[in-house]
């Protein structure tokens, strides 16, 4: 997560580089508009002056959602975005992610090895087995009532654990 970060630039210059690269805004508009996201992603204006190895986990997940949002995208990719992050945190994130789905009208494919957080997430599931969807549905029809064997695997294992 954190690598992906360039360390010798400021959280300022890696929320605008989406930005910058794809030629949007002026320089003003591109200082306001990572402002916009730092809050949005429940993060301070002061945290834009700081460099990654400065920052918490919870706060660099943030940086990259914030990042991922500056160019204005329709869709969302977020690949294991709570991984590696303790249970407060991914809580966070995934409420995050929800809020920040609605407030800018993304439509989010979220990857996730963790059930729980794709029941949390999605509206839609498709459950993966050996490279191939095995089952896919509403989210709550999905996992309230799984079809396919792998898919009752992956939620009873879920239970042994709690």
């Amino acid at each position: 997560m954190g690598a992906t970060l360039t360390p010798r630039m400021r959280v300022v210059d890696i929320v605008a580089e989406p930005m910058i690269i794809h030629g949007l805004g002026s320089s003003v508009e591109r200082k306001r508009r990572v402002s916009e996201l730092l809050n949005a992603a429940g993060l301070d204006d002061a945290i834009a002056k700081r460099y990654p190895h400065e920052l918490s986990g919870g706060q660099r997940q943030r940086v990259l959602i914030a990042r991922a949002l500056a160019a204005s995208p329709k869709l969302l990719i977020a690949d294991e975005p709570t991984a590696s992050l303790d249970v407060s945190v991914q809580i966070q994130i995934l409420r995050l992610l929800s809020e920040m789905r609605r407030q800018f009208g993304l439509t989010t494919l979220y990857i996730s090895h963790d059930i729980r957080s794709v029941g949390a997430l999605a509206d839609n599931v498709a459950v993966m087995h050996e490279g191939k969807f095995v089952e896919t549905g509403p989210a709550r029809a999905v996992l309230e009532n799984p079809r396919h064997p792998y898919t009752r695997l992956l939620l009873s294992s879920l239970l042994k654990i709690n």
